[in-house]
């Protein structure tokens, strides 16, 4: 899926929200969520591992990417911010959206 236009998060944050969302996630898998190639996600989560925001762990054949909470940011705007925070708030919105799905389809 390619998006045109902006927002409010890098390719970088894409691929953190990504690895968040589904650890077991391909970097095949990953680029065709956001729309990027392959290429530029190997590229993404080595940089996300070199700041420790994501840590690579082999299972079987395949890699499974685990998020560092308590890494913090790089960007001075930020870098009181963890990465565990930034996640946190993903995921209960992600709760709150699953939550008012059911109760819409319960009534």
């Amino acid at each position: 899926m390619t998006y045109r236009g902006w927002t409010f998060l890098t390719n970088h944050g894409h691929v953190l929200v990504c690895v968040a969302r589904d650890p077991d996630a391909t970097i095949r898998e990953i680029a065709k969520r956001i729309g990027i190639t392959e290429r530029a996600v190997q590229k993404i989560v080595s940089d996300l591992e070199a700041n420790e925001a994501i840590a690579r762990f082999r299972v079987g054949r395949r890699n499974r990417y685990v998020v560092c909470n308590n890494a913090t940011f790089r960007h001075p705007v930020e870098q009181n911010l963890r990465v565990g925070q930034f996640v946190g708030l993903l995921a209960a919105e992600e709760r709150e959206a699953a939550t008012a799905a059911t109760a819409s389809t319960a009534s």
